[in-house]
């Protein structure tokens, strides 16, 4: 009886944290942090403890290893006295293989004992292992290592340019904002032709006329996406200094920048964190692009899209997990991202709290 009422118990109590993840996954965003801190933060920061292989070190000893739960590729053949087809392996050819589990061996444990007419095993690709999980490319490179340092860069890049882009945009949409007239029609004017140019177009001609790197490439970035928040700033601005406490600033003779910093920006920082992070995944995406398409970060550094770049020729063929693992990446991390993005514009927008 007793044991009974203590199964009883344990279960309630499974039942009851259950339900606690379950009310707090409706109120924050779990998924979307649990996916970003394991695919990106954790790896960014921790790269080079984490990594178990060098991952620019080629080891074509190891090329085209599949992920640890695919076994090795097997192919029988009959032996026949000379000749050579996808069935039939030559006497001579099937007595002179190894005995072993490496590609081009044989499975069979005497190989010299073969007569004509015999079947044979011969290992056409060999199995994973668990250390290399996800396999490796066709350099012989560890998936894994270059993922988490392709995370790195991914980050790397992803803070730097929306901390230029969101600094420069800040600064001319305040300013566009607060003094109108002449200021407000020339930035106006210089954000309708950046919004207009077509992003990766751009990118690509200026990166092949500057040359690739990730310094170029934080740098084009950040002048194609200032221009979103210099809009978005400018809007709100034009909205709050029309306000009482602003004119009473004024009246009391405070500076416009004053009045910019002290005033008006502390009103616009939620719509800044809400657009800045809708705005990571954005430029992730971009730099995949970038490095898919030979223009991004230079090989062999790893990056996301020059990893997927380097398996799009192995889809069909062998080789399906070097492109398949690192796309999974970019687009949970992409859309774990937006989810946050979309909670956070929730959680910090007035309006949307009383909903």
């Amino acid at each position: 009886m007793a044991t009974i009422v203590v199964v009883k118990n344990r279960s309630l109590a499974v039942l009851g944290s259950l339900a606690v993840v379950v009310k707090a996954s409706r109120r924050y965003p779990l998924f979307p942090g649990i996916v970003l801190t394991l695919v990106l933060i954790l790896p960014s920061m921790l790269a080079n403890v984490v990594a178990p292989y060098d991952p620019i070190k080629a080891d074509l000893v190891h090329r085209l290893e599949p992920p640890a739960w695919i076994g090795p590729k097997i192919l029988v053949k009959t032996v026949s006295e000379r000749r050579t087809t996808l069935d039939l392996i030559p006497l001579r050819d099937a007595r002179g293989l190894k005995t072993g589990t490496n590609t081009g061996q044989t499975m069979h444990p005497d190989p010299q004992s073969l007569v004509v007419g015999d079947e044979i095993e011969i290992v056409e690709r060999v199995g994973g292992s668990w250390t290399r999980a996800l396999g490796t490319d066709k350099l012989g490179r560890d998936l894994v290592s270059r993922m988490i340092h392709g995370a790195r860069y991914s980050l790397y890049v992803a803070l730097a340019v929306i901390g230029i882009a969101g600094l420069v945009g800040t600064i001319l949409g305040m300013t566009a904002g607060y003094f109108g007239g002449s200021t407000d029609y020339l930035i106006s004017r210089l954000i309708d032709v950046f919004m207009s140019l077509p992003g990766i177009l751009v990118l690509l001609v200026l990166v092949v006329v500057i040359g690739p790197g990730l310094v170029p490439l934080i740098v084009v970035i950040s002048g194609l996406l200032w221009s979103n928040y210099a809009r978005l700033v400018r809007g709100e601005v034009l909205t709050i200094k029309g306000s009482d406490y602003i004119a009473r600033a004024r009246v009391a003779g405070a500076s416009p920048p004053r009045i910019m910093l002290r005033h008006i920006f502390p009103n616009v920082i939620n719509s800044l964190v809400v657009l800045a992070t809708l705005q990571v995944g954005f430029v992730i995406i971009i730099e995949a692009s970038a490095s898919f398409l030979g223009a991004g970060i230079p090989r062999p550094t790893p990056s996301w899209g020059s990893i997927v770049a380097d398996g799009r020729d192995l889809i069909i063929e062998a080789g399906w997990w070097v492109s398949v693992f690192s796309g999974m990446a970019i687009m949970m991390t992409v859309m774990s991202v937006n989810l946050l993005g979309d909670w956070l514009r929730d959680k910090l927008d007035p309006k949307l709290r009383q909903i």
